[in-house]
């Protein structure tokens, strides 16, 4: 069973804390609880640094100030949430993934300094994004377009219709409109091969496909009546076409093809590209959160 509790990572860094202070602001729009964790480990022996056997303590005593300083920062943010801030020991993926496995949404920053926010391949927000059970939001680009639409990537998947719905739910929440993104792909002859053009309909293939996006988005419309939506059919890479929307938008919600590994379905996909290039804020929707 899914909780209301939003989950967000920090690690200290500017871009940490801007993924909390958006999460804070999420947290009063669902009027959910915030829970504010940090994650260190500590694996060497007390001598490795003079025979400071004391140090494990001073680590904790560390983080768990970083930890209260960011409810702190959370809650002068956001005065009437209920915040509270935690620093475990373990690794930070994994603490995450766990702490984020029933919660209604992980939050993490786009990097910071090689914990919970950092994108780098590997890193915390890489595996978090490409493995958790809920919805995933990256806090990247301009974190506070309050005024933007809630853009929504649309490709007739399951996990798309998911976004659509989570779209919708977020645009009423916020008082925003819906921006339905749909791309369709254009044909390009072999490069250096002696072939006549190739015979395709420009106009027929977008009627198709905007008549596909609005075929996904009526059912949501009809539920949804006082939230604002527009719908965008556009030629070309989703990734691009996305990413164009993005510098105007509250916040980005695509769909993910699927977990795999670390370096796998994710990376290079459409969900990938936005997470390093997106202006807004990012949310990842999984398959399985789509029945």
């Amino acid at each position: 069973m899914r909780h209301p509790d939003i989950v967000v990572g920090t690690d200290g860094s500017e871009q940490s804390r801007t993924a909390v202070r958006w999460a804070a602001v999420e947290a009063r729009l669902r009027a959910a609880p915030l829970k504010i964790l940090t994650a260190y480990s500590w694996n060497g022996p007390p001598d490795a640094f003079g025979g400071m056997g004391e140090l494990p303590d001073v680590i904790a005593q560390q983080f768990d100030r970083l930890a209260a300083d960011a409810a702190a920062e959370a809650r002068a943010l956001e005065p009437g949430i209920e915040v509270s801030g935690a620093a475990v020991i373990g690794d930070p993926a994994s603490v995450l993934l766990e702490a984020g496995r029933t919660a209604a949404m992980l939050v993490v920053g786009n990097r910071g300094r090689g914990g919970f926010a950092s994108l780098l391949l590997g890193s915390v927000s890489q595996q978090v994004a490409t493995h958790a059970a809920g919805p995933v939001v990256v806090v990247r680009g301009q974190a506070n377009t309050a005024s933007g639409p809630i853009a929504v990537g649309v490709d007739g998947s399951t996990s798309a219709q998911r976004a659509l719905a989570l779209g919708f739910e977020e645009a009423q929440r916020s008082g925003s409109g819906l921006l339905a993104v749909r791309s369709y792909p254009v044909p390009m002859p072999p490069i250096g091969m002696d072939m006549p053009p190739l015979s395709y309909d420009h106009d027929a293939a977008w009627r198709d496909a905007a008549r596909d996006l609005e075929a996904a988005v009526t059912p949501w419309r009809d539920k949804y009546p006082t939230v604002p939506v527009q719908t965008l059919t556009e030629p070309g890479s989703p990734a691009k076409n996305l990413v164009g929307v993005s510098g105007d938008a509250r916040l980005l919600i695509v769909g993910s093809r699927g977990h795999g590994a670390l370096v796998g379905r994710l990376l290079g996909s459409v969900g990938q590209q936005l997470l390093h290039h997106a202006g807004c804020p990012v949310m990842i929707v999984h398959p399985e959160q789509a029945t």
